[in-house]
């Protein structure tokens, strides 16, 4: 379409049929493009924004699907990260030396218990459990007791604030403080992903 010739024969305003619109310059101004002032420059400008709108459109549809996208897989996608985080500290947990936070787990797991598991045992369990935690979350099998272990070693991970504070908090916080602190996040994690799997299967009534 020869839109200078539609514009041409056309009052002004929308043109039918077209997705342009028709300044308030002269006739010659519009169509021609010859003359240039004020009417002339309004017309382009109008006639811009005319042919930007499908675009617009076109993206405010792909952002309505994003966000439909992330609404729908968000949380799965936590549960995942979440999953392999805790893969990950609980393997690195196998081999002796490998884990920062080793020592500062032994002696946790030696005081909570009062010294029934310690030492290499005590390293030993913490990694079979947050394996396991992490497995659950990843695939999404046996979640409710991967969640319900999550919750008992969420316990562990951040008692050391409370049986050790002295220690961790000499005066600024020190790199093992900053280590256990990190863990709320993951604790705000795990309760997101509790809140969708019970919500998902609520927990039925046990019969009288």
């Amino acid at each position: 379409m020869d839109i200078r010739a539609t514009l041409a024969g056309t009052p002004y305003g929308r043109v039918p049929g077209t997705g342009y619109y028709r300044g308030w310059g002269s006739r010659s101004a519009v169509a021609g493009g010859t003359r240039r002032g004020p009417g002339n420059r309004d017309a382009e400008v109008v006639i811009s924004r005319e042919r930007e709108k499908p675009t617009m459109n076109a993206l405010l549809v792909k952002g309505n699907t994003i966000t439909g996208w992330l609404g729908r897989r968000s949380i799965d996608i936590l549960r995942i990260s979440l999953g392999l985080v805790f893969l990950a500290f609980g393997i690195l947990k196998f081999f002796p030396g490998a884990s920062p936070a080793e020592a500062l787990v032994i002696r946790t797991i030696d005081t909570l218990t009062l010294g029934v598991i310690n030492g290499q045992a005590a390293l030993l369990l913490t990694a079979v459990m947050e394996c396991f935690i992490g497995i659950t979350l990843v695939t999404g099998k046996l979640l409710r007791t991967g969640l319900l272990v999550l919750g008992f070693s969420l316990v562990g991970i951040m008692s050391p604030l409370v049986l050790f504070s002295g220690d961790l908090f000499p005066g600024t916080p020190t790199l093992e403080a900053q280590y256990v602190f990190k863990d709320i996040v993951l604790a705000a994690a795990g309760l997101v992903i509790a809140a969708k799997a019970l919500a998902a299967a609520p927990l039925k009534r046990l019969s009288v």
